[in-house]
């Protein structure tokens, strides 16, 4: 392994961790499975890092890498098998930094279906077009506009059970 190749790994590694982990946080609503996301997405990143960075995307790769892995985690016979708990812990009184993101927008975004919940994300979120979210979700232009049009949908219903106002939601759509 090559002292430049490690170098220019961590370099980009230490800029991009925490970008991941939010777009990861968005996508499953757990900090520590995002953790888990991004240090995994990390160690096959850096694992082909001389292709990635000859490519000249990196950051798309290390996307696409952690959208496959929660799909790889929430398709794990183990999850199955989790137990339901009659008493609910407490919630945690202090949550890492989510960027100024109100609690209420996270809790309606949790409601929205994974697919439709990792296009909102790519989207809104990380500011990609609908191109660039179709190839990290390996899908079509067009299902990501369905599943970003219901998920819109499926955000605002959620933030009206939750009794927040949606209008901004609805300044989100695209004409």
């Amino acid at each position: 392994m090559s002292v430049d190749r490690e170098r220019d790994f961590r370099a980009w590694a230490v800029v991009r961790r925490e970008p991941l982990r939010r777009t990861a946080f968005l996508m499953c609503g757990d900090w520590f499975l995002a953790d888990d996301l991004v240090q995994d997405a990390m160690s096959r990143v850096f694992s082909v890092w001389d292709k990635v960075a000859l490519r000249g995307d990196p950051d798309a790769y290390a996307r696409r890498v952690v959208v496959n892995l929660l799909i790889d985690e929430r398709r794990r016979p183990w999850r199955r098998r989790e137990i339901n708990l009659d008493v609910v812990p407490e919630p945690q009184t202090s949550t890492p930094s989510s960027d100024g993101l109100q609690a209420d927008v996270l809790a309606a975004l949790a409601k929205v279906p994974p697919r439709q919940r990792a296009v909102l994300v790519l989207r809104f979120f990380e500011g990609q077009s609908v191109e660039d979210a179709a190839t990290i979700l390996g899908c079509s232009t067009g299902t990501v506009k369905s599943q970003t049009s219901k998920g819109l949908s499926n955000l605002r219903a959620a933030l009206a059970d939750l009794g927040v106002d949606a209008s901004p939601v609805t300044a989100m759509e695209t004409p």
